[in-house]
């Protein structure tokens, strides 16, 4: 099993502009779980398949998740939390492999 949990923090709240979960249970099954990018937590099917077939962060490298229907706001435009999102999965990834 291996889980971790990465977040980028808004400097001034400490709230997560973009957190990312990523877990992989015994039986082999991923997990990824993103909050603070959209309206409410939510799951990349995309990463998980990716994941699934190959729990590393090579297996991401090249997924790009969509802006739409992500927040905007004066803290971060939707593409870029869009991009963390893509970060932050990898990060996790590596965490959860350390």
């Amino acid at each position: 099993q291996n889980a971790a949990y990465v977040k980028y923090k808004q400097p001034a709240s400490r709230f997560a502009l973009v957190g990312v979960f990523v877990s992989q249970a015994a039986s082999g099954s991923v997990r990824v779980a993103v909050t603070g990018a959209g309206p409410g937590v939510f799951r990349v099917a995309e990463l998980e398949k990716a994941l699934s077939a190959n729990f590393s962060v090579d297996a991401i490298a090249g997924i790009k998740v969509a802006a739409s229907g992500l927040n905007t706001d004066i803290h971060a435009d939707a593409e870029y939390r869009a991009h963390l999102i893509g970060v932050m999965a990898k990060r996790a990834v590596a965490a959860a492999l350390a």
